[in-house]
């Protein structure tokens, strides 16, 4: 069984370039191997963690009227709320047992169609600066991930910033309710495969997350 791999980020951040060079390997190789991997000295403070969570813990403890309020149609959930039951895996027939909420880019300077405006929470005035904050904070580790990966494929360093800056990058919170009944053949999020160029994902507390390595192996992570 394999072992999903924690790097020390630290190692490329503000390491010797030998420390470097032994990050990118590692972080390649794990990504070759596996396709994920864990970060540990990653810059994303607590302070902001601890806000955003609590955010986001108190807009999913409104009621249910409440909060679909948010639930804005024609943006298939690509801003504001997702009440629960309402996401589907991709070819899968049950709903996933979760609610959410997603942002986006939170950079005014980027316009488009494909931008459409964050939704505010007029109940919780901090929660929207708790969403820029943790956004720009994600945006930029994701950044210098890519570095790393860049140098990894033998690309030069700086390849990715050209096109990533002011992305159409999604921040999700995501409420797992109890369940009160028999789920049937739901779960909490069924089995896919991310379409997007990275995923960075908090650090779970609880086991529940697997990834699928590439022998064919459900890996958990906790």
């Amino acid at each position: 069984m394999s072992v999903i791999p924690n790097l020390d980020f630290s190692a490329w951040s503000s390491g010797s370039d030998q420390s470097r060079q032994e990050f990118v390997a590692a972080l390649g190789k794990a990504y070759t191997d596996i396709g994920f991997v864990t970060i540990k000295n990653h810059g994303f403070d607590e302070q902001t963690q601890s806000l955003l969570y609590a955010q986001v813990a108190s807009f999913f403890a409104l009621e249910s009227k409440l909060k679909r309020q948010y639930e804005i149609a024609g943006l298939a959930g690509q801003r504001g709320y997702t009440s629960f039951g309402k996401e589907h895996a991709k070819g899968m027939s049950a709903a996933d047992l979760k609610e959410f909420w997603q942002v986006g880019q939170p950079n005014p300077a980027y316009s488009s169609p494909e931008y459409h405006d964050n939704v505010a929470v007029h109940e919780l005035p901090t929660f929207s600066p708790a969403f820029k904050t943790a956004y720009e904070a994600l945006e930029a580790i994701g950044l210098e991930m890519l570095k790393a990966i860049a140098i990894f494929l033998k690309l030069d360093e700086d390849y990715f910033q050209d096109w990533v800056p002011g992305g159409n990058s999604i921040l999700r919170g995501i409420h797992y309710p109890p369940i009160t009944m028999d789920p049937g053949d739901s779960v909490r999020a069924g089995q896919h495969e991310d379409i997007n160029l990275i995923t960075l994902l908090m650090g779970a507390s609880a086991e529940g997350l697997e990834v699928l390595n590439k022998k064919g192996e459900w890996v958990g992570i906790t």
